[in-house]
């Protein structure tokens, strides 16, 4: 309910895109196969029709079934697993791309590995995602993909002016300050719009943002607190910026090294 009205609040400001966080399905402080939930079941469904109903294209953080078939796993598919799956769907509801996490957080007391399969980055079903929304290419990546400069790059070399990215980036000392500096580098780096979306509450930073691609930021939102109305940031993105920004420093261009998946 709080994902069809959230989407439903930033088409109304004028959103043509939506990016809801990573988990928006269900969070844990210990994610779970429990959370899994089939893609043709009652919350992405619901958040597709809200999608069609207001005409806008939406990138949501789901658990899924490790078995489902957009899944796309660089482990065994297993029925006891699940999955960390971003969804696009497109402004007529319907399912566009998906996008398995590729690196599992296995850091401090957190072990996604022992519940969740990692996204492929070889082989079929494998390519970057990259969605085009009124012309422009956003690209997507979740959560502590942020600190794997070479995941952005990728998104870029497939045309990406724009990533978003799902995040439900864990609290601590320091952490907020790490997931800015994170987001502002990925963004100057590649001369690209960053956008944030990042969940808060218990055990969680907050702190969404949109930032350009000079590394100003946009927008952004505090930790959130412990509930009510979910906070919205918006800001117009313009293409032209992107191309001016990477004409004035073209380090796209002088490039001497590629980014090459490892198995």
């Amino acid at each position: 309910q709080r994902a069809v009205a959230a989407i439903g609040r930033a088409a109304a400001a004028g959103a043509r895109l939506v990016v809801l966080p990573e988990y928006s399905s269900g969070w844990a402080r210990r994610i779970t196969p429990a959370l899994a939930e089939p893609v043709e079941g009652p919350f992405v469904s619901a958040v597709r029709e809200a999608a069609r109903e207001h005409g806008t294209t939406v990138l949501v953080g789901t658990v899924l079934p490790a078995t489902d078939d957009v899944v796309t796993a660089a482990a065994e598919q297993r029925a006891d697993r699940a999955a960390n799956v971003t969804l696009a769907i497109g402004p007529a509801g319907e399912l566009v791309g998906s996008y398995t996490k590729a690196h599992l957080f296995d850091a401090f007391t957190v072990r996604e590995s022992e519940h969740l399969v990692p996204g492929a980055v070889t082989g079929p079903g494998a390519e970057p995602l990259v969605v085009d929304v009124g012309g422009l290419q956003v690209g997507v990546l979740t959560c502590y993909d942020l600190r794997f400069p070479e995941s952005a790059r990728r998104l870029v070399d497939a045309g990406a002016q724009v990533i978003a990215v799902g995040a439900a980036w864990a609290s601590g000392p320091g952490k907020a300050e790490q997931l800015g500096v994170l987001v502002q580098a990925r963004a100057i780096e590649n001369g690209v719009y960053v956008l944030l979306a990042s969940q808060s509450g218990p055990g969680r930073t907050g702190r969404t943002a949109v930032v350009d691609p000079r590394g100003t930021v946009l927008a952004r939102l505090g930790d959130g607190g412990a509930g009510g109305e979910t906070e919205i940031a918006t800001a117009e993105l313009e293409p032209e910026l992107v191309s001016e920004v990477r004409d004035q420093v073209p380090a796209l261009r002088h490039r001497r090294f590629a980014v090459v998946p490892r198995p």
